[in-house]
This record gives structure tokens, C-alpha cells and sequence, in this order.
């Protein structure tokens, strides 16, 4: 008798845990940009910031609270991690040192771009700096 109530009562349970345990689901969004030159070439040290524009009701955009900053590693990459899905617009610059014998001895490169993030996915984003 006690196996008739035992068996049932550990296959009930563990279908009780794994279906919480499925249901887990990694909702994080994550982005990594990848800064290069014009030549294509990785863009180490470059400043990267994520912002998020809103709309107000008087119809200005202002830069929402949610944003984040980085530095680009040696191979020109930068990643952050987001709890929610949202559309980010970036700004990447850097300061470039001229070597040519004319025009300023250090030049600012900056770069524009639009990342959408989705619940958990990673998503790469290509910003060339000019």
C-alpha cells in the first residue's frame, strides 16, 4: 500500500520541479559593439555610450535615465547587459594622433549608431568611427 501512495507522490514531484525549473528562462539582453576605423581596422580605448531618447508630451526627446558607458578592449569590442529589451542609440569616440606633417597633432573620431536589444539574445553591433 505505502508504494501506491510513495511512487505516484515522487513522480508528482518531480514533474512539480522540473516544470519550474523549465520555466526559467535567461531573459537578460545583451549587446556588444565593435568599433573600427575606415579601414576596418579594431578601434582600442574608444569611448562607447548607450542612450535611449524618449518623447515627452510636449514633444521633446530627452535622454532617458536608463544608459551605460564603456572602453573598447584591444580588439575594439565593448559588451553590456540589460534586464530589459529596448532600441539604444550609440556614440563611440576616440582621439586618433595624426602623423602626417600637416593639420592638428590629435584629431577626435566619433561614431553614430542604433542597436535594438532582444529578451535573450546577444546582439552585435558595428560602429565605424570617422
Amino acid at each position: 500500500m505505502k508504494n501506491k501512495v510513495i511512487v505516484p507522490f515522487i513522480v508528482l514531484m518531480l514533474s512539480i520541479n522540473y516544470f519550474f525549473i523549465s520555466c526559467e528562462k535567461n531573459t537578460d539582453c545583451k549587446a556588444t559593439v565593435k568599433c573600427v576605423d575606415a579601414t576596418g581596422s579594431a578601434v582600442p580605448n574608444a569611448a562607447v555610450q548607450l542612450y535611449a531618447n524618449v518623447k515627452t508630451a510636449q514633444n521633446t526627446t530627452v535622454i532617458a535615465d536608463l544608459k551605460a558607458n564603456g572602453v573598447t578592449d584591444g580588439g575594439g569590442n565593448v559588451s553590456f547587459v540589460f534586464k530589459l529589451p529596448a532600441i539604444y542609440d550609440i556614440v563611440a569616440t576616440t582621439t586618433a594622433v595624426n602623423t602626417g606633417t600637416t593639420g592638428p597633432a590629435t584629431s577626435t573620431l566619433v561614431g553614430n549608431s542604433i542597436i535594438k536589444l532582444e529578451e535573450g539574445k546577444t546582439v552585435e553591433k558595428t560602429v565605424t568611427l570617422k
